[in-house]
């Protein structure tokens, strides 16, 4: 067992990933970055996916220490599901089964932006952009492999009703916070959906939290609240090792064999708010994210 601050390398500690395929997204910077590194050190094969093609390229030419001709860099522009569709469609023209498949890409906006199709950024970006590309994976993923889906302990700050579906591009009172924490809810109720829906198949499927890591999810946020964040950071937040161990853990740790549909914080399972385990709102959310993607899926 391992605690809140075991590194991605220890919870890999001795694990042969020879032979396997991995996607990561959003692996520029941060624990993306670092999940990329240490699943490529342990000898995966990783298809690594920035916001374009050229930016994943120079994440994987900063790193030192383990074989650049396992990373093959991708660019995929969640902002757009059309991008979206066309990079899984490059996957899938590869020919090659999935044995790992990482759900990281994320964004926090500071103000309400909405996206060419009148859908809200956040919620576009971290929920049905998430939605749409592992919907389209997710066949090509092997019995017995494995979906990570990064949510956050920011459900909690989601609205005390859980998902606003009369509200879902929050034109109605907008706070960052609230509507970033919707969309981390919304990425665990899509893991319990989706891990009953591929229970027959053997592939699981799990979400977690990494922690509270300083990384440049926080760029956007407007200055006062970036100090702020950075003043706590150098107190209290997970360096990245740290904060991309539980996503590696659930990558690769033979300890989690069969699990399915859970939420972990800090390499093991974790306690969740009652919304998190609300299987009639995770059904209607599936359905509504079908319907917002239909041309996509």
């Amino acid at each position: 067992m391992f605690d809140a601050f075991a590194t991605a390398e220890r919870v890999t500690a001795g694990i042969d990933l020879g032979g396997k395929i991995a996607v990561v997204t959003g692996v520029t910077a941060g624990i993306g970055r670092e999940t990329m590194r240490v699943l490529a050190l342990r000898g995966a094969r990783v298809l690594a996916v920035g916001r374009t093609r050229e930016k994943a390229a120079a994440a994987i030419a900063g790193l030192s220490g383990v074989r650049k001709d396992l990373l093959q860099p991708f660019g995929c522009n969640q902002e757009k599901l059309a991008d979206v569709a066309a990079f899984t469609d490059e996957i899938k023209a590869l020919g090659v089964p999935l044995d790992i498949l990482v759900a990281n890409a994320g964004v926090v906006g500071k103000w309400r932006r909405e996206t060419i199709g009148g859908i809200e950024k956040t919620f576009l970006v971290n929920h049905l952009a998430t939605f749409v590309l592992v919907n389209r994976l997710a066949p090509l993923v092997t019995p017995g492999g494995r979906i990570v889906i990064v949510s956050s302990n920011a459900h909690k700050r989601a609205p005390k009703t859980g998902i606003e579906f009369d509200n879902l591009s929050a034109e109605r009172g907008y706070f960052f916070m609230k509507q970033y924490g919707q969309t981390k809810l919304a990425n665990h109720l899509f893991t319990r959906s989706l891990a009953r829906r591929l229970a027959p198949t053997g592939t699981t499927v799990n979400s977690l939290h990494p922690g509270r890591v300083y990384t440049n999810i926080f760029h956007n946020l407007p200055l006062p609240l970036r100090m702020l964040v950075h003043t706590i950071a150098k107190r209290q937040m997970k360096d990245i090792p740290t904060g991309a161990s539980t996503m590696c853990y659930l990558a690769a740790n033979p300890d989690v064999n069969g699990v399915t549909g859970k939420y972990f914080a800090d390499n093991r399972e974790s306690v969740t708010g009652p919304h998190m385990t609300d299987d009639a709102m995770a059904e209607r959310l599936w359905t509504v994210s079908e319907e917002l993607t239909k041309g996509y899926l």
